[in-house]
């Protein structure tokens, strides 16, 4: 503790007899902060609304703040133009699907086919709950979207790659260019179920996890080829 002179500690004695402590106010930046935080998610949860209601032409940032009650101006203030609502839109779907994906680690696989289809079928039941992340996932709609989308992709082909390779699932020399390739492949097939089908054609995807899983299967380690027979 520091020390203090006779006369400070006079005058220090007669200032705090003379006031009590009081707790600092709550930082103004940090209350703004939490409204901003939640203003945002207004406008991402209104914008997937309407993208449902009224499609993609629909939800633009005039019909957003409309929806949320946000004047237009304020909606400008968070987002700069519709795209980048429809990238955090994306990014929020991505985020989540990389949530739900965690769960196949604790699984138990007797092939590298066995994971590549659970993890379609997760991404599957994800789309299915979420039609809004439909209308902007394989639509195209600019190149920030198909970035995004392409991030994702690459992340989790290279999450499927690690288990295989980790697992034994697949031989040791299968470099990730084969998941990303696999990934690469299924995804332009699910462009396809997606668009003949809100809900995903089931056709298409039958086909979609008949091609990746046959291409996989090349490269499958020999233990594991015989785990499956």
């Amino acid at each position: 503790m520091a020390r203090r002179s006779d006369g400070g500690s006079s005058r220090a004695s007669s200032a705090d007899s003379g006031s009590e402590i009081r707790q600092a106010p709550a930082r103004p930046e940090a209350v703004l902060q939490r409204r901003g935080v939640a203003r945002v998610k207004a406008i991402l949860d209104a914008a997937e609304e309407i993208l449902v209601e009224g499609g993609y032409e629909a939800a633009t940032l005039k019909a957003i703040g409309e929806r949320t009650g946000i004047p237009t101006a304020s909606v400008y203030h968070y987002f700069a133009d519709r795209y980048q609502v429809d990238a955090a839109i994306i990014r929020r779907h991505a985020d989540a699907l990389i949530v739900r994906l965690d769960r196949i680690d604790g699984e138990d696989f007797r092939s590298i086919s066995d994971v590549v289809v659970l993890v379609l079928d997760e991404i599957v039941e994800h789309f299915r709950a979420h039609p809004s992340c439909v209308e902007l996932w394989f639509a195209g709609r600019n190149e920030a979207l198909i970035a995004l989308i392409q991030e994702f992709d690459d992340q989790v082909s290279e999450r499927v790659w690690r288990l295989g390779i980790g697992r034994g699932l697949l031989r040791a020399h299968a470099s990730p260019l084969v998941m990303r390739l696999a990934f690469e492949a299924g995804g332009h097939l699910f462009d396809i179920a997606f668009k003949r089908d809100p809900n995903g054609d089931e056709v298409v995807m039958a086909e979609a996890k008949r091609m990746v899983s046959a291409y996989l299967e090349t490269y499958a380690a020999t233990n594991a080829a015989a785990r499956t027979d």
